[in-house]
């Protein structure tokens, strides 16, 4: 491996870590087997229950709403996920969906989102490929972070989803399959491949980035 190719990796690692370490939100909570018993009360409108169902899953769904809306809307847009899933929760048959039921609702609530902004002309942070656009280094989490999930965002949905579930809001594998309905073997294969996906645009990134370093140099 050459110097340059050493030191490609070397950054790639760097930035791994630093999306591992610097942009999980909230500390891992386990999964419980009263999840479906929290569903259960608050189908009979006990609120506090349906309050433990939010600290439980609020890092599911901000995690799915990261990757498809704008990073400045998505605190918002979880708490009307919830506000919409508190008035619905008793026609879910089975409680032991809940999970799937509310990502669902995220996700639709996501694609409501950029119906709305049509007349915007305003470009989403989905618009481009952020290889052609510079990271956003106003960011509290860090530029390095920062550029890191502008790529994640343009991965192919499946992906997109998976990753940010695992690498910012810092899910564990067997904890996506369980809370998003995914099956363990999706979950996987999805992780494997997105991160593959993830570092060759990193690489490509870097490449270009030292690319621009060197010629400027010699001007």
């Amino acid at each position: 491996m050459s110097l340059r190719n050493a030191a490609m990796q070397s950054t790639l690692d760097f930035r791994s870590r630093v999306l591992e370490h610097l942009l999980v939100t909230k500390a891992q909570v386990g999964l419980h087997d009263s999840d479906a018993t929290f569903v259960r009360a608050a189908q009979r409108g006990d609120t506090e229950a349906f309050g433990q169902l939010y600290r439980r899953y609020a890092r599911m769904v901000h995690g799915i709403l990261l990757g498809r809306v704008r990073h400045v809307e998505v605190e918002d847009l979880v708490q009307e996920v919830f506000l919409r899933a508190l008035p619905r929760v008793r026609e879910l048959r089975d409680a032991s969906r809940f999970g799937s039921w509310l990502a669902a609702i995220a996700r639709n609530l996501a694609i409501d989102y950029y119906r709305r902004s049509q007349t915007r002309p305003e470009r989403t942070d989905d618009a481009s490929d952020p290889d052609e656009q510079p990271a956003k280094s106003n960011v509290s989490s860090g530029g390095e972070a920062v550029e890191i999930l502008d790529c994640i965002r343009i991965l192919p949905e499946a992906y997109r989803e998976t990753l940010i579930l695992r690498l910012v809001e810092g899910m564990t594998g067997p904890e996506i399959a369980a809370k998003t309905g995914l099956s363990p073997g999706s979950v996987r294969v999805n992780l494997h491949r997105g991160m593959n996906q993830l570092r060759q645009k990193l690489a490509s990134r870097e490449l270009r980035n030292a690319n621009n370093s060197k010629n400027r140099t010699m001007v």
